[in-house]
């Protein structure tokens, strides 16, 4: 067994889809206009599908997390500082935690992101 992909639910799939390929940095393997499947390397892929199509309803957002992992505590920062800038939700400004530096941010429909470098 292998796990190929998260899917996210979203409510407003293109500020979805624009918000997640500003951070993946690619487009779409698979583009409908109510499903999107982004690669992420090593055969995983992210997903967005429109709320309304999904059976049965998916529960509200931000009960777990999607995780980013950067190599060192300053490419946390700096990431914190770009989306802060460019208007992302942060839900959890950088701090050291015993795994590591991390913050924590929102996509447009609430979903968790996580962005840390594991500690040395």
């Amino acid at each position: 067994m292998a796990l190929t992909y998260i899917l996210l639910p979203t409510a407003r799939m293109e500020r979805s889809a624009a918000f997640w390929h500003s951070v993946v940095g690619a487009d779409p393997v698979q583009d409908m206009p109510t499903f999107k499947l982004y690669p992420l390397g090593h055969g995983f892929m992210l997903g967005l599908w429109a709320r309304e199509e999904i059976v049965p309803e998916p529960a509200a957002a931000g009960g777990s997390e999607v995780s980013i992992r950067r190599d060192t505590p300053a490419e946390v920062d700096a990431m914190h500082d770009d989306w802060a800038a460019r208007g992302i939700a942060i839900l959890a400004a950088p701090a050291d935690m015993g795994f590591g530096r991390t913050f924590v941010a929102a996509d447009p429909d609430g979903h968790r992101i996580r962005v840390f470098a594991p500690a040395a």
